[in-house]
């Protein structure tokens, strides 16, 4: 028998054999969403299958996503967002007609209960252009920073924030007033200052969210960046905590009772399933012991109490309303105490603010989201001498009292309205937003300033300073800003978003336009990698201190021989705004940088930035020839020469330039550690502040900023130790040492500005830490040191040249020990 040959056999069979089915490709379908029911926007959802394919969808605002998979089967899923734990699905089981899967993300946090959870590796954000840096709750109470019960100190365990000796928070290299600073969507910005003078309670923080470079245009107002603060919601379990409640007892020149600064949480549902809660009190008592300064006169103490509270109410499954009311009261008696700063010179502070906010979220069923909301922020500030003598500046320090008595209130009223439409599709995917901003802020005070003195080595008095006019001044200012940006995927890897957005004030009556325009971009098979650059100009806010300093005071100054005799004045010190044409400041950012996570849980990431504003506010003095005689409107005020007239001009120019890389890495269930180098430069010709109280002159070189720091480098960490329950905790930060200008015996600068330096600074703390079980509840024992190494790192200099002191470094903290008891709650 005569076979077929094997090639026409096969062609036989196939015409015989039924027809392998075609599989249509299949839809899933779902949402993300938070324990409390609200939709998270931008979670990565991916699944897989195991034959390997891949697809990957990020949520729209109402936290939907879809997925086209090439047939049915059994797949694995994985979502995620940054500050969430992260939720896997490993056999999920899709038909022919699709799923709909519905997932709950819940916040990174300190859980008290003996389950374990998924802990999850640093996420790679690639549903955004802009350079993210993300500090959670379990971050803030489990790195061993100083202060732990001061939130503004846990900041600047985050690469690019640095606090200066002030206490002031600076977000790469830009001024604290520089900074858009919010609290649940909402502008936190003290209204006068705008700085970031709030307290809150570490207890109530969810997840910190800084962003630089190319801000969304959503945000403007901070040419530094943005510094978004989420709270705690609450859920439908009672979850309670209590952190130091138990005073400590510490020797200080004898035995006194130390820091005592308690701190309680409680959150939980009002109505299961539908309204929820979460409260934070924070009460602090703090001494600061001056070492240099005799027993009874060495000591400041202040308290103060910040309260919390945050609702949320689900309407409707598609109608969210939440809202707020953060309360800040504090009373400082002796602020200002120093080793060069005794008691006499010191200043009792009073301080209260209100902030309350609301906001409605509507989820159309047409896949829009419509948001509204509503906040107001009153803060009040007293300050009293503790006397009435003149203030004193010497080569030795200062003596009298402080020459300012004043009372201030500011306030600020926010309307918010964004629209989120569905999205569409053209050459990829489009997600626009849209938006309205609407700000009324309104200043007033009423400030009496005395005089003060200047004297040489040899204790004559060489410059008398009396101030005229009156001290009491109201200003307000209105704001507007709209925006809208797109969010264009043109491809899973592929995000392109611009945006432009308009702002607007009363004291400026100008618009001025702000692109934005950014780029990420992960390659195929490399879903955990990305690389990211954008572009922004970016407006800071008008500041009503700056706009109110031509309705204050001024100053006159007589200058005197060693004999008594007047040598010069009353010269005049003023200040001014002559030019109606003034430019709202603008800075020009521009950022690139990569980041990849590998399986194990490990991180490494890059950024690089460059800002630069030209046309900042700053105040000169036209004044050019300070020995001609006073005009006659100066003499009106009592002045025999012009010392300064200072202007407000649009000519500060700030330039910023940082190289960071950071490594991070997740280990087991809740563990962690990152390490991080900063390479930066923040320069400025006005890197000193001109001021009613302080009317310096110098040259408009460009120098460091106060806070420059060339070098950093940064890491910390909450590890694992061989023994059950126990963990080690550490900070290390190595810094250049903060700028200081050199002063002559009338206060006013010698050669360029910031041409010294404080010494480098370093700091190590180590605890650790035991979790346990008493008598029903979960307990965590922290023990350990700050400052091990007992570095001294100072944060005042006697910089006068003619004092014998010159050059002496005072202040900073030694090696100190500490404890701390965590109640966590019930156990299960």
């Amino acid at each position: 028998m005569r076979f077929l040959p094997q090639s026409t056999l096969l062609f036989l069979v196939s015409l015989i054999a039924p027809p392998a089915r075609a599989w249509e490709p299949v839809r899933l379908t779902g949402r993300v969403q938070t324990p409390s029911l609200v939709p998270l926007s931008g979670a990565r959802v991916l699944v897989r299958s195991e034959m390997s394919v891949q697809s990957q969808a990020f949520t729209d605002p109402q936290g939907r996503f879809t997925i086209e998979l090439p047939s049915p089967g059994v797949y694995s899923l994985v979502a995620e967002q940054d500050g969430y734990y992260t939720t896997t699905l490993k056999s999920l089981s899709i038909p022919e007609a699709g799923e709909e899967a519905s997932i709950t993300l819940v916040p990174v946090r300190e859980h008290s209960e003996t389950v374990e959870v998924t802990a999850p590796p640093p996420a790679i954000d690639t549903d955004t252009t802009a350079a993210r840096r993300l500090l959670t709750s379990r971050d803030i109470i489990d790195i061993p920073y100083p202060n732990t019960n001061d939130f503004r100190s846990a900041l600047r365990t985050v690469t690019g924030v640095v606090r200066d000796n002030r206490g002031g928070l600076h977000v790469n290299g830009a001024a604290e007033d520089q900074v858009l600073y919010t609290l649940n969507g909402f502008n936190l910005n003290d209204p006068l200052t705008g700085r970031f003078d709030s307290r809150l309670s570490v207890e109530s923080i969810e997840n910190v969210e800084i962003t630089s470079g190319n801000l969304p245009a959503e945000f403007g107002k901070g040419t530094g960046g943005t510094l978004a603060v989420k709270t705690h919601t609450g859920g439908d379990r009672f979850r309670f905590s209590a952190t130091n409640f138990i005073p400590g007892i510490e020797n200080r020149k004898g035995w006194t009772l130390g820091d005592w600064t308690p701190r309680f949480g409680v959150s939980g549902p009002i109505r299961r399933g539908r309204t929820w809660f979460s409260d934070s009190l924070d009460l602090g008592y703090n001494k600061v012991f001056i070492h240099e300064l005799p027993k009874g006169e060495d000591r400041q103490t202040s308290l103060r109490i910040s309260n919390l509270l945050h609702i949320q109410h689900n309407l409707t499954p598609g109608q969210i309303l939440s809202g707020g009311l953060l309360v800040n009261a504090l009373s400082a008696p002796r602020t200002g105490l120093s080793a060069i700063d005794p008691l006499e010179t010191t200043v009792d502070r009073r301080a209260r603010q209100w902030f309350f906010y609301v906001k409605d979220q509507v989820y159309l069923t047409s896949r829009t989201l419509l948001e509204f909301g509503y906040a107001s922020n009153r803060t009040f500030g007293r300050e009293i001498p503790q006397g009435s003598q003149p203030l004193a500046y010497t080569p030795f320090g200062r003596r009298g009292n402080w020459f300012v008595d004043g009372v201030r209130k500011a306030s600020r009223n926010q309307v918010v309205a964004n629209i989120s439409p569905p999205s569409f599709t053209f050459l990829g995917s489009h997600q626009l937003r849209a938006g309205i901003d609407l700000n009324y802020l309104s200043y007033w005070q009423d400030v009496r300033r005395t005089s003060y003195e200047n004297y040489d080595a040899a204790n004559v008095l060489t410059m008398r300073t009396l101030f005229g006019g009156s001290g009491r001044l109201r200003q307000t200012n209105q704001e507007v800003a709209v925006y809208v940006q797109d969010s264009w995927r043109l491809r899973p890897g592929v995000l392109l978003e611009t945006g432009i957005r308009g702002d607007w004030d009363r004291l400026l009556s100008s618009w001025s336009v702000s692109p934005r325009l950014g780029v990420s971009w992960s390659p195929a098979r490399w879903s955990d990698t990305r690389f990211y650059a954008g572009f922004g100009r970016i407006a800071d806010a008008t500041s009503l201190r700056i706009f109110t300093r031509q309705m204050d005071q001024y100053s006159l100054a007589t200058y005197l021989g060693r004999d008594g005799e007047v040598i010069r004045g009353p010269a005049l010190n003023l200040f001014t705004i002559q030019n109606r044409g003034l430019e709202r400041p603008l800075a020009y950012s521009v950022t690139f940088g990569g980041a990849h996570r590998w399986a194990n849980g490990f991180m490494i990431r890059a950024d690089c930035m460059r800002r630069r504003m030209n046309n900042g506010f700053a105040y000169n003095s036209i004044v050019e020839d300070p020995d001609a005689p006073a005009p006659p409107w100066a003499e009106e005020m009592h002045a025999q020469a012009l010392d300064a007239v200072y202007t407000l001009f649009n000519r500060r120019t700030d330039r910023f330039d940082s190289v960071a890389v950071t490594v991070r890495q997740s280990i087991r269930s809740r563990y962690e550690w990152l390490a991080s180098y900063t390479r930066s430069r923040a320069v400025s010709n006005t890197a000193a502040d001109v001021s009613v109280e302080d009317p310096i002159s110098f040259t408009d070189e460009v120098r460091p900023m106060p806070w420059d720091v060339p070098h950093r480098l940064l890491s910390w960490g909450y590890l694992p130790l061989p023994a059950a329950k126990w963990a080690i905790a550490f900070l290390l930060d190595a810094r250049s040492g903060f700028p200081y200008s050199l002063r002559g015996g009338d206060r006013q600068f010698i050669g360029s500005l910031n041409a010294l330096r404080f010494p480098v600074y370093f700091e190590l703390n180590l605890h650790l830490e035991r979790r346990f079980s008493f008598r029903g509840h979960h307990w965590a024992f922290r023990f350990g040191s700050n400052n091990i190494t007992n570095r001294r790192n100072p944060d005042s200099v006697n910089n006068i040249e003619s004092s014998p002191d010159f050059g002496r470094f005072y202040g900073g903290t030694g090696r100190s020990l500490n404890f701390r008891i965590r109640w966590l709650g019930r156990a299960n």
